[in-house]
């Protein structure tokens, strides 16, 4: 097929798709205000191409740098490595760039530490020089105490703490051995419940709420780079589903040297729901916190259907339960919640009326029909948080304990804040691009300067909502394709899985990779059906039990929906393509559903649901020794000799999170049966593909092979 000379022009994409890390570079994130608004702290590098994320004030409407890890100063320390605990911190917030990946401040945002290659640097907003301090070992997550003479940090497994003029360093917690950390969050608590964090300052920083970490019963991975078989093998504990977790214990540490266990409870007792499968234990940690009111601690059952709320002693370690959440399939675990408000009135996850996913603040529940997806935090008595009743947008709101709600963002998108006395900046994604606003009582007052290339190809979406379902899906034309000129091959590029939508109304990466396909001649159809975000309890928890059937459902009722009002949809010709979920999903689709699925790219696709983590996947499907039809039903191996069309497996060889051993699974079973597949290795790439020439030349390998298995 020949296209147009445009579309030819656009063929330089995939180059820049690749040097800007999607799109990322140059975007500031990580935003902290200062309690009276003066002063607000980032990270963003110095262009759309640059991967060192560099830290900035923005106060009195300019931009100041602050620390620069190439400016003079840092140069002149030696490079170290990333120690082990790091990278994978990186890995799991899939942080892309280098530099000031983060940094934590003092209560008033006067100061701000943050790691580089293990060196622990401190910087004021005064306009002083950044300074090294001297650490016992290399620095991971270090964080100052509220009034800033001390900054606490890991190294070695320990919690140690270090003035803020480089003296006095000393562990408070740990080490306890090799497999046992003080102050760290393991893989399940960061990859798949969201806590990243593993110890809290006390408000008057005279103590820490620090989480013990013992994975001596965990099982190990061992990933090897076959490039370089001089390395030697990373061991990563990984509890996958049905085997024992990572035991996470809760500790108030003084800096007199005090150590007080908290006793949390043993397990869920009146109120737990039932089920094939119960464990009421409470194994998880998946949140806490230290405010003026005392330590908070939330905790979940192993199977996922209970979460307490609980009040720490600070003298004693007991605790006290504030709040139960229970739920039949799942209890949802809303970013931000637990909060407590200066009164003591707490903020957690409701259901307001019918399925909604909203707030109870203070006894006031948010709206019917608002969906809330995550708290921001909280000013005056007002809890920030951002929702919506379109699943397509997100805005931020604030409300009140009386439930006096407004809504801060106006344009149609997706926004976020930070917030800080009289001001909020809001982050805002719209189908217009990108912007940072400034907000002080409600009137902007300046802008933090966003500086992400603009993409090569410009989005043309048309927003649709097919089917009896209403599935929201975007539907992408190639820029040159006029009615008349004959269909078009059709590219089904969802994501679909929990968790994660990405049919919005922004311009995004994912946006302009599906207009990049289109301008190559297809007609690229994106939905988001059962099992995503943003659509209610019901909806989000349709694949209770089984990963696939409503969501491959959902993916071929809006394609010939969508068929049905546009002859440019060639149904003789179509393909699917995904990565992670959506690539499980892919490959489900030529495997289960020939007749409609005539090829497929599925990239690091999770295809035997055993290998994948507890809490994940135990949410969904249970346990497995209990329940193994749920993920014989889920999983794709058994299914491989269904195989008739064109299928490419790539999986990067460094994944810690979706092994590579799930493509070799699923490959071999194919093998076995003699059904021909292409499988696509990538050296030395993990789950998210960020390497120049891999990540532009994989863009291309999909591309030609779906043009030669669809004949375009």
């Amino acid at each position: 097929m020949t296209l147009p000379p445009d579309s030819r022009a656009a063929d330089a994409f995939p180059e820049q798709f690749a040097r800007t890390r999607r799109f990322s570079l140059g975007v500031p994130r990580q935003f902290s205000v200062s309690p009276d608004g003066e002063r607000i702290l980032f990270v963003r590098g110095t262009s759309g191409v640059d991967p060192v994320s560099r830290l900035w004030l923005h106060e009195d409407g300019t931009e100041r740098l602050l620390a620069d890890p190439l400016g003079p100063g840092f140069a002149a320390e030696a490079p170290g490595e990333v120690p082990p605990e790091e990278r994978d911190r990186r890995e799991r917030a899939h942080e892309t760039s280098s530099g000031v990946v983060s940094y934590a401040t003092d209560a008033s945002v006067r100061l701000a530490v943050f790691a580089l290659a293990g060196a622990l640097w401190l910087v004021a907003t005064d306009g002083s020089a950044p300074r090294r301090l001297p650490t016992a070992g290399p620095a991971v997550d270090p964080r100052p105490s509220p009034d800033g003479s001390l900054v606490a940090y890991v190294s070695g497994g320990a919690l140690r703490t270090v003035r803020a003029d480089g003296t006095g360093d000393r562990a408070l917690a740990g080490p306890d051995g090799d497999l046992i950390t003080y102050g760290l969050s393991d893989h399940v608590s960061q990859e798949s419940i969201g806590r990243t964090r593993g110890y809290w300052w006390s408000p008057r920083g005279d103590a820490l709420l620090v989480a013990r970490t013992d994975t001596t019963g965990v099982r190990r991975r061992y990933l090897t780079d076959p490039a370089h078989p001089e390395r030697p093998p990373r061991e990563l504990a990984y509890p996958t589903a049905g085997t024992p977790n990572a035991k996470v214990s809760l500790h108030l540490v003084r800096l007199s040297g005090e150590r007080t266990a908290v006793r949390l409870p043993g397990e869920a007792g009146g109120g737990h729901p039932e089920g094939a499968w119960t464990d009421r234990a409470f194994e998880y940690v998946v949140a806490a916190g230290w405010d003026d009111r005392g330590p908070l601690a939330s905790v979940q059952t192993r199977d996922q259907r209970s979460v307490h709320v609980l009040a720490v002693d600070e003298a004693t370690g007991a605790t006290r339960t504030l709040h139960r959440a229970h739920d039949p399939a799942w209890v949802a675990l809303r970013p931000g919640t637990p909060l407590r408000l200066p009164s003591g009135a707490l903020v957690v996850p409701a259901r307001p009326g019918g399925d909604t996913q909203g707030l109870d603040i203070g006894g006031a529940p948010t709206p019917p029909g608002l969906e809330v997806r995550e708290v921001l935090g909280t000013v005056d008595g007002r809890v920030y948080f951002t929702g919506g009743d379109e699943p397509t947008e997100v805005h931020v709101w604030s409300c009140g304990t009386a439930g006096d709600l407004a809504r801060v963002s106006g344009a149609p998108g997706v926004h976020t804040a930070a917030v800080g006395g009289p001001v909020v900046v809001l982050d805002s994604r719209t189908p217009d691009g990108h912007t940072v606003t400034v907000l002080r009582d409600g009137a902007a007052t300046g802008r933090i300067a966003v500086l992400a290339e603009e993409p090569l190809v410009t989005p043309r979406p048309l927003a649709l909502s097919p089917g009896a379902r209403g599935l929201r899906s975007r539907l992408h034309l190639p820029s040159w394709h006029a009615p008349g000129d004959g269909p078009l091959p059709v590219l089904l590029s969802p994501y679909a899985g929990h968790g994660m939508q990405i049919v919005l109304k922004v311009r995004a990466w994912w946006t302009a990779v599906a207009q990049w396909f289109a301008e190559q001649g297809f007609a690229v159809l994106v939905t988001d059906g059962r099992g995503t975000p943003g659509r209610g309890e019901a909806w989000e928890k349709s694949v209770h039990g089984d990963r696939l059937t409503a969501v491959l459902e959902d993916q071929i009722d809006a394609l010939h929906a969508v068929a049905a009002d546009r002859p440019e949809l060639d149904l003789t010709r179509v393909a699917m393509r995904g990565w992670s979920f959506s690539g499980y999903l892919a490959a489900a689709a030529v495997l289960r559903h020939p007749e409609v699925f005539h090829a497929a790219v599925a990239g690091a696709a999770p295809a035997d649901r055993r290998l994948y983590d507890t809490h994940w996947e135990e949410r969904f499907l249970g346990h497995p020794d209990v329940l193994p039809e749920n993920y014989d039903r889920s999983s794709l191996l058994a299914e491989a000799a269904t195989l008739t069309r064109p299928l490419m497996l790539v999986h990067g060889l460094g994944d810690d999170n979706v092994t590579v051993a799930h493509t070799l699974r699923l490959s071999t079973a194919l093998l076995a049966a003699g059904r021909p597949h292409t499988v696509l290795p990538l050296s030395g790439a993990g789950h998210l593909v960020s390497g120049y020439r891999t990540a532009s030349g994989l863009l291309r390998l999909e591309r030609d092979f779906l043009r030669n298995a669809l004949r375009v």
